[in-house]
């Protein structure tokens, strides 16, 4: 009877869950959304002593690697073998998209508008991003998009330095020629070892205008709570020389479509640190929100939210929890 030599394989998982938000009837509200991280590899040939009977030249072993869906979402590394087989590399189907709004500003707690104007984060805002991290410490990222905004700059950073593959963000320089060639990076080896980070203007928080550097409350008082409710929350009504929501959107937006969905579609793991006003523009985008929908959209600062991206479509994953605390809302509706 012929003999058999059996594969051997390797494979373990990962479970992650997002927590339901509050009763609200909304179907647009996170519910409880499991997500698996699967592990994903290459095959290799070795081969064996040649044996009597009808025994196999080669084992394959299967070395693995993790991946943040509940199939895969890197694409799989294939080392050459040695068969005349001419089957191109697979890509796949499935990108993970990490959005998260950073984490506590200096202005922030100070309760002023803060805006376009540069403010780094304080101490609260820094563990808001290093707890970040520890959320999404097993979901691979191949590329981190921040805006120009050293906040949002701080909190990609932060974020990576939990990762559990421990790559380090660079960010990329193209400002000028002389930029791009004093900021090349001339090892092969710890290229692969880095994550390019992209920063873009269009990302930048809603530009509040006049009201920039105002205290909240005592604008307010001095224009009516009634006014100042309407240049934060409508959507197509600008504060004094500011943006709308809808203007926000429109260079927010663009950008996503044009810049990042194509680098998802090539298989490319996405993280978004940004902001609140521009990461609502774009999860309208994703979630396909209507404009008075999403005016009653809050994100929380430091809490990342994954969707994923299969066969063209956007899934909302939820909030990936820590690993010893109870989940919380990427976003809630007022």
């Amino acid at each position: 009877m012929a003999s058999s030599v059996a594969c051997l394989h390797a494979a373990s998982s990962i479970q992650a869950q997002g927590f339901k938000g509050s009763s609200t009837g909304s179907p647009n509200k996170i519910g409880a959304f499991p997500l698996r991280m699967v592990l994903k590899g290459f095959s290799l040939d070795v081969p064996l002593p040649e044996r009597k009977g009808n025994c196999p030249r080669s084992l394959n072993l299967h070395v693995v690697r993790s991946s943040s869906s509940q199939s895969s979402i890197a694409d799989p590394i294939e080392l050459p073998s040695n068969s005349n087989s001419t089957d191109s590399q697979k890509k796949s189907t499935e990108a993970s998209l990490i959005l998260i709004r950073h984490g506590e500003s200096l202005w922030n707690e100070k309760n002023l508008f803060t805006g376009c104007v540069d403010v780094p984060l304080t101490k609260k805002g820094v563990e808001e991003a290093i707890e970040a991290g520890k959320r999404i410490r097993n979901i691979p990222i191949d590329m981190i998009y921040t805006s120009s905004l050293i906040r949002a700059q701080m909190t990609a950073m932060l974020v990576m330095s939990e990762h559990r593959r421990r790559k380090v963000p660079i960010i990329i320089h193209k400002e000028t020629e002389e930029a791009q060639r004093w900021s090349q990076i001339y090892s092969e080896e710890t290229k692969m070892q880095s994550i390019p980070v992209i920063t873009a203007w269009q990302l930048n928080e809603r530009m509040y205008g006049e009201l920039q550097g105002l205290n909240k409350q005592e604008t307010a008082e001095l224009f009516g709570k009634e006014k100042v409710h309407e240049w934060r929350r409508s959507y197509d009504v600008p504060p004094p020389n500011g943006e709308s929501l809808e203007m926000c959107a429109e260079r927010s937006v663009t950008y996503f479509r044009d810049q990042i969905v194509p680098q998802l579609l090539a298989g490319k793991n996405v993280m978004i640190a940004a902001h609140g006003n521009s990461l609502r523009s774009i999860i309208m985008y994703l979630d396909k929100l209507t404009s008075q929908e999403v005016i009653k959209l809050e994100l929380s600062t430091g809490i990342p939210m994954l969707y994923i991206l299969k066969n063209g479509k956007f899934i909302r994953r939820g909030s990936p929890i820590a690993p010893s605390e109870a989940g919380v809302y990427a976003y809630s509706r007022v």
